[in-house]
C-alpha cells in the first residue's frame, strides 16, 4: 500500500522558506487570505535580494494574464540572478490556466512560480494541481471554525509572551471573528496598548481597547447555563438579538456542545467527586475548570444532559436550514436557551 502523502502545512512551508529551500512552483489557494499572503509575501520579499528584484522578479495578475503567458515567463532564464521568481496575484481571473499544466510537468528549475488563487480553492481534479504536487507545493489556506479561535487567540499570545484567560479570549473571538488579518491586527494593538511589564490580558482591558461588553458575550452565556441563571441567559440573548455582531448562535453553539459533552462524560466518570481525579478523566487542563462541571451534575440530570446534546445537534442542523424553511436565527437562539433552562 502507498504511503500517504503529507499535505504542505503553513508552518512547514514557512520553516522550508526560512531555510532558504523553495520550491519550482508554488498554488497557494483557499478561503483564509492571511496565510496565502504570508507565503506570498515572504518569498517576494526574500527569495531574492532587493538589488536584484527589479531584473528578475515578475508580478503580474491574474485577470491580465493568460496561463501560457505565465508558463511563457517562468521559461525564461534569470538575468542577474541564481533565480527568477514569478508572482501570479488574483489567479481565480486567470484564464486557461490549464494550460500551465506542460510546464508544472517539467518545470524551469531556475524559477519560482507563485500562483495566488484566493476566495476558494482550484479544482483539484485538474492536471495542473496534480502535476504542481509532484513537483512543487499545492496548499489549501483554511478558515479557522469559530470553536477553534480562542485556543488560537492564546498561542498567537504565548508565542508573543502575553497570557490570556479564557473568557478574555472567548470574548475577542466573538467580537472580531475568524477574519485572522483583522484579528491579529487587534491582537497586536491590544498588546500594545498594555502597561509596562504588563504581560496578561483581562476582560476589563479587552472592553477598554476592542469595545466588546465584559458582560454580554458567549463566556457569559455558558457561565449562566452552567449556573442555570435563567434571567442572566435571557439577557444576553435578546442582546445577542439585537447586537449581532457581539455574539450569535454560530459562535456560542461549539462552547455549549463542548461543555455538555464533557458533562455527560462527568457521570460516567470513576469518580466524579474527586476534583483532582474528575480533572484528568475529562483530560483538562486546569483543574479550577472543575467546578463547572461539578456545578452542572447538581444543575442538570444525566437524561437532561443528553436531551440537551440532542437539541444542540437539532438546532445546529436547522442553523444551516436543513428542516427548517422559516426560523430565524435569533428564534433558534431563544428556542434553545429555553429548552435548555426548562
Amino acid at each position: 500500500m502507498a504511503e500517504k502523502k503529507t499535505l504542505p502545512t503553513y508552518d512547514g512551508i514557512m520553516r522550508d522558506l526560512k531555510n532558504n529551500v523553495f520550491a519550482p512552483i508554488y498554488i497557494l489557494m483557499g478561503d483564509e487570505a492571511y496565510y496565502i499572503d504570508q507565503v506570498c509575501d515572504y518569498i517576494q520579499s526574500h527569495a531574492l535580494p532587493a538589488d536584484q528584484q527589479a531584473f528578475d522578479q515578475t508580478v503580474v495578475f491574474g485577470a491580465d494574464v493568460s496561463g501560457s503567458q505565465i508558463a511563457d515567463l517562468a521559461m525564461q532564464f534569470p538575468m542577474m540572478a541564481p533565480k527568477r521568481v514569478i508572482i501570479v496575484k488574483e489567479a481565480q481571473g486567470l484564464r486557461s490556466l490549464e494550460k500551465l499544466e506542460r510546464y508544472a510537468q517539467n518545470p524551469q528549475p531556475k524559477t519560482i512560480l507563485v500562483i495566488c488563487y484566493k476566495n476558494g480553492v482550484m479544482n483539484k481534479r485538474l492536471k495542473l494541481v496534480s502535476a504542481v504536487e509532484k513537483s512543487g507545493v499545492v496548499f489549501e489556506s483554511k478558515k479557522l471554525r469559530e470553536w477553534q479561535l480562542p485556543g488560537h487567540i492564546r498561542s498567537y499570545l504565548q508565542a508573543k509572551k502575553f497570557s490570556i484567560d479564557d473568557k478574555s479570549a472567548a470574548m475577542i473571538a466573538d467580537n472580531v471573528g475568524a477574519d485572522l488579518n483583522r484579528l491579529y491586527s487587534e491582537l497586536d494593538k491590544l498588546v500594545i496598548s498594555l502597561p509596562s511589564g504588563e504581560m496578561r490580558i483581562t476582560p476589563e482591558m479587552v472592553e477598554r481597547n476592542i469595545g466588546v461588553s465584559k458582560e454580554f458575550n458567549s463566556f457569559e452565556l455558558r457561565d449562566a447555563i452552567v449556573n442555570r441563571n435563567i434571567l442572566k441567559a435571557n439577557m444576553i440573548i435578546k442582546y445577542f438579538d439585537n447586537n449581532p455582531k457581539a455574539g450569535s448562535l454560530f459562535s456560542f453553539l461549539p462552547l455549549l456542545f463542548s461543555y455538555f459533552q464533557n458533562l455527560m462524560l462527568a457521570y460516567y466518570a470513576p469518580n466524579n467527586k474527586d476534583q483532582n481525579a474528575l480533572a484528568a478523566y475529562l483530560d483538562l487542563k486546569n483543574v479550577w475548570g472543575i467546578k463547572d462541571y461539578l456545578v452542572g451534575m447538581r444543575n442538570y440530570t444525566g437524561n437532561k444532559t443528553l436531551q440537551i446534546l440532542q437539541k444542540l445537534r437539532e438546532i445546529d442542523a436547522k442553523s444551516k436550514g436543513l428542516d427548517n424553511p422559516s426560523t430565524s436565527v435569533g428564534d433558534l437562539m431563544k428556542e434553545l436557551i429555553f429548552f435548555i433552562l426548562h
